[in-house]
């Protein structure tokens, strides 16, 4: 391979986007090379300086593998200070009376589709639940698809969304039918026959939890399909009761009470993200 054509700056700025692009997948010094035009030699000298400032910019990690298959990747990280900043923003957002829906709901769905909030939402789910052991990120059919969207772009990890109903182009499909923690209940959820191989593990993600019976509910698919939990997390879960059926869960945020007739909403962040 003679000279690169291209300029070690300029490669430098094309590893980094790609890195950033494509967060925590592997790629091979070999890749780099024959898009680059580059030797790996250089390569790994460019990497060094992306690693160096991506590191002390805490914008992620880069982490290495040796070996046949091998190579380098992205990890994102948010830094404490940021992401404490970011639930404060959040929780202002969130407790402005206007949010209040009868029945002491709160109205979050423009936040919840804001791609930069959802960013952020995701980056702390990320970084604060297990994935190394996880094959997926399961979500039910809610408002808390784009948040699952996210968190399974950012960890590498295909999303498979629950059906409240089935629909002829999933094909045979599994059913269970669970509580509602909200509302008290009896509703179904449906997923695709083909949708998870048996002995997968998964990690659901949603956006509110009050009892934990959908969550509970998923567990209960997922056994349907040999499958086993090994996480879970939502954007934001009511204080009490603090044993969901649903077993262990990471909130982002903790809701308190909503008030109705004052207009007063009580949210906190969950401070445990900040002793782990």
């Amino acid at each position: 391979m003679s000279q690169s054509r291209y300029k070690r700056s300029e490669r430098i700025a094309a590893m980094t986007s790609i890195l950033t692009n494509h967060p925590n997948r592997q790629f091979g010094l070999g890749t780099f090379s024959q898009q680059l035009d580059a030797l790996k030699s250089a390569l790994s000298e460019d990497l060094g300086v992306v690693k160096r400032t991506l590191e002390s910019l805490e914008i992620g990690e880069i982490h290495s593998a040796t070996g046949a298959g091998g190579g380098i990747r992205l990890i994102p990280r948010m830094p404490r200070e940021a992401q404490q900043l970011f639930l404060q923003q959040l929780t202002e957002e969130l407790i402005k009376p206007e949010r209040i829906l009868t029945g002491g709901y709160l109205y979050y769905t423009d936040l919840i589709s804001s791609p930069d909030m959802v960013q952020s939402m995701a980056e702390m789910l990320a970084q604060h639940l297990d994935f190394k052991e996880a094959d997926m990120v399961v979500t039910v059919e809610t408002k808390g698809v784009p948040l699952a969207f996210m968190t399974a772009r950012l960890v590498n990890r295909p999303l498979v969304i629950v059906r409240r109903t089935s629909r002829v182009t999933e094909g045979s499909t599994i059913s269970v039918n669970y509580r509602s923690g909200s509302t008290g209940t009896i509703q179904q959820m449906v997923l695709s026959r083909r949708a998870i191989p048996a002995g997968s593990r998964v990690v659901m993600i949603d956006d509110f939890m009050r009892g934990g019976g959908t969550a509970r509910g998923m567990h209960d698919l997922m056994k349907e399909f040999d499958a086993r939990v090994v996480g879970s997390g939502v954007l934001m879960a009511t204080r009490e009761p603090r044993q969901k059926r649903s077993g262990p869960c990471t909130p982002l945020l903790y809701l308190e009470s909503v008030n109705e007739e004052t207009g007063e909403v009580l949210i906190s962040p969950n401070e445990a993200l900040w002793k782990e």
